[in-house]
């Protein structure tokens, strides 16, 4: 028995390494002690990309390894030696996945090509060394920048398979029967319900056309709430280009195959529109079954006008090639698969260097939070004359000093940035 779990959706953390630190530092010969700053920058950080690998099938191994996290960025040597960059993290999907913000459900990416390499997290920006620094009136900058930090993010992957052609229907009706015989795939086979418990993708050949076929698990009435295994799999339709609708035209099981078709199809609008307004062949069957030389008269007089109808004997090949000729044709009226484009909108929050806020320690203490703050902590030296000068008149022209006195802030009372406390002084 295969105990194998299919895995089509999963949550994962992503980082982009953060930049290295820009060194400080300066040049020393033997009876020179200072011979100018020669501190160089802190490489950057590592990127995350996805890249897709058609030998994938789902995303069983992201259930073992949900963090990925790129290398940072090292620190700037002196002698004006640059940090080495971090290396990057590359992500392989199966072709077809859908990336998306676990935050607010927007799409990110589709990866959806073989070997398609995207970026979605850019890694930081490593620090500039004090060397960056000198100016004409600045000859021996005490100070270096420090490296970007980047932010973790979580990312839902959600596998879509791409097919041409999908085979819906009620489980047990002969799907996996019928990719069998149309393709090379050898999916299991039995006679019991849900014996397919993940989509067979399966080549098909004919003559000198060929399309992708997918069997989808056996979808039930209520699929669309959950029911049964069709609101997991109910999603891979929405990639294909046509549906192959097969119904079990013999009711062998004591079903009406007349009732059965409009409930998946009842199914298919609840879960979505277009899945609804996919063109559909109807697959007729077990023709060879009692009961069937009744129902084919009735299900062609009730639909023989709307759809066209294909008797076939799954298990023999009868019919399938009358199914083939007509899908190959009708394939080259259709457009093609198309990779999903992502919300024109969504971007990464990026660090606001603008905002900032002000809130009271345990001991009384304010306390300096926020973008502007972090770019502070990571851009100046508090006890460099040239860098306090500097970050005295960020605070004062982006309105934080006087922040801190509506707040309450007085000479003398204590004010925290990042590691360091000083006196408020006006």
């Amino acid at each position: 028995m295969d105990t194998k779990v299919f895995t089509d959706r999963v949550r994962i953390t992503v980082k982009a390494g953060d930049g290295g630190d820009g060194m400080n530092s300066f040049k020393a010969y033997k009876g020179k002690p200072a011979c100018g700053p020669d501190g160089g920058d802190g490489g950057d950080g590592g990127s995350v990309y996805f890249v897709g690998d058609k030998d994938m099938n789902d995303l069983l191994s992201f259930r073992f390894t949900s963090k990925y996290f790129a290398e940072n960025g090292e620190r700037g040597g002196s002698n004006q030696c640059f940090g080495k960059n971090g290396r990057d993290v590359v992500i392989k999907v199966p072709c077809g996945t859908l990336v998306r913000d676990a935050e607010s459900g927007k799409i990110v990416c589709d990866v959806f090509s073989d070997g398609e390499k995207i970026l979605v997290l850019k890694g930081g920006r490593g620090g500039k060394g004090n060397v960056r620094f000198t100016t004409a009136r600045r000859h021996a900058p005490n100070f270096a920048q420090k490296g970007v930090r980047t932010k973790e993010h979580a990312l839902i992957l959600e596998m879509k398979v791409i097919a041409d052609v999908g085979l819906i229907g009620f489980p047990n009706v002969g799907k996996s029967t019928l990719l069998s015989k149309i393709s090379a795939a050898k999916p299991k086979i039995a006679n019991y319900h849900f014996t397919t418990l993940s989509p067979n993708l399966g080549v098909v050949r004919y003559y000198e056309k060929s399309f992708i076929a997918a069997d989808i698990p056996g979808l039930i009435e209520g699929a669309a709430q959950g029911a049964g295994l069709g609101h997991d799999f109910l999603r891979h339709i929405e990639r294909t280009r046509m549906l192959l609708h097969v119904v079990d035209v013999s009711g062998a099981e004591g079903r009406d195959p007349l009732e059965d078709f409009v409930k998946i199809n009842r199914e298919l609008k609840e879960y979505s529109e277009k899945l609804a307004a996919l063109p559909q062949f109807v697959v007729l069957n077990k023709c060879d079954v009692y009961g069937a030389e009744e129902n084919l008269p009735r299900f062609a007089a009730e639909y023989g006008e709307r759809y066209r109808l294909f008797p076939v004997t799954a298990v023999t090949g009868e019919g399938t090639d009358a199914l083939l000729r007509a899908v190959s044709e009708f394939l080259d009226t259709l457009p093609p698969v198309e990779r999903i484009p992502a919300d024109e909108d969504f971007a990464f929050a990026a660090e606001d260097n603008t905002q900032f806020e002000i809130v009271r320690g345990e001991n009384g203490e304010y306390v300096l939070l926020g973008g502007l703050i972090d770019m502070l902590c990571r851009n100046v030296v508090l006890n460099n004359p040239d860098s306090m000068q500097y970050f005295q008149r960020v605070l004062r022209e982006r309105g934080v000093i006087k922040a801190l006195t509506e707040a309450g802030c007085k000479e003398g009372d204590t004010v925290v940035v990042g590691d360091v406390e000083f006196d408020f002084v006006l």
